[in-house]
């Protein structure tokens, strides 16, 4: 029988730490037999109350499980910047040498990344908190745009969500695509969901300082969105130069004036997509696109799905 150890530090959240304890142990073999038994470990040694946020829990086994498990999962934490029990990532590096497989969910990517576990490796965590992994850690390859990595003996997960789609497709690697897929239903879940944690990324615009030359010029950007803007348009609205608009735009932006055109389009697109039934045609060209082809490539590179796959998510 295949043992997980479920990681469970003060502070752990605890939907992510529910996740595998319930996806896991309800699993089901074609015969009905139980093909993982699930351990909860925390530091301190068996018994050990673990404050998990909305609830507390005392953990049956400690630290020495790890060394037991076949695989250990690392459920996310709320303050993902506090530094992590020695103890506990010395038994992460002394079980991963050993060769035991090793996944994250959410935040639980930090923990990971602390242990050096991350370094070299493609990962991921809530899109919230990538850009923070990747400035904490920079040997780790950070992949915003997915819901989970699968980089061998180590995976990682997005949000809590994207927990149980990695629980899953550990099942379907352990027992193949039969048993994942009434673990699925079990669970009331897509075995595969469309697009990647991408689509639920709120695109925010770069600041600009307020009372800067170029925040009357960004409102009517803004406002005009859904025309065909060219450069040589905003620079003639700001009064200058297409050079002198490019570099001050990134100075003040961080960005250029298209790509910050293309992110109003694709933010106010998402929102018409939410909120009406107008057809996606219609969208492209309320929102600027000289093409419903435009439109959908573009959309797809910033959301990782198509407009019709976001509007029947969303909507």
């Amino acid at each position: 029988m295949h043992t997980i150890a479920v990681l469970a530090l003060d502070g752990v959240v605890g939907f992510d730490l529910a996740t595998p304890l319930e996806v896991f142990g309800r699993t089901r073999l074609p015969d009905g037999r139980t093909p993982y038994r699930v351990r909860v470990c925390a530091p301190g040694g068996p018994g050990r109350e673990v404050d998990a946020g909305a609830f507390a829990l005392r953990a049956p086994w400690g630290l020495d499980e790890l060394g037991e498990a076949d695989t250990i999962i690392v459920p996310g934490v709320a303050a993902p910047t506090v530094p992590f029990p020695a103890e506990v990532l010395g038994a992460l590096r002394r079980a991963a040498e050993a060769g035991t497989r090793v996944a994250s969910i959410c935040a639980g990517a930090f923990i990971l990344a602390a242990a050096g576990l991350l370094d070299g490796r493609r990962a991921t965590t809530h899109w919230v908190a990538t850009s923070l992994l990747a400035e904490l850690y920079p040997e780790v390859e950070v992949d915003p745009g997915v819901l989970y990595v699968d980089a061998g003996q180590v995976l990682t997960s997005a949000g809590a969500a994207a927990g149980l789609d990695l629980c899953l497709h550990m099942i379907r690697c352990d027992h193949g695509s039969a048993v994942a897929a009434d673990a699925a239903r079990l669970s009331v879940m897509a075995l595969e969901r469309e697009g990647g944690q991408a689509q639920f990324i709120v695109h925010e615009h770069p600041p600009t300082p307020r009372g800067s030359l170029m925040e009357p010029v960004l409102r009517w950007m803004e406002d005009n969105c859904g025309k065909e803007l060219a450069l040589d348009d905003i620079a003639a609205h700001a009064g200058m130069s297409s050079r002198t608009l490019n570099r001050r735009f990134r100075e003040q932006t961080g960005t250029t004036p298209l790509q910050w055109l293309h992110r109003a389009r694709i933010r106010r697109a998402q929102y018409l997509l939410e909120t009406t039934t107008h057809s996606v045609d219609r969208i492209a060209a309320q929102v600027g696109f000289g093409s419903p082809t435009a439109f959908r490539d573009r959309f797809r590179r910033v959301a990782g799905t198509s407009p019709a796959a976001y509007r029947k998510a969303f909507r």
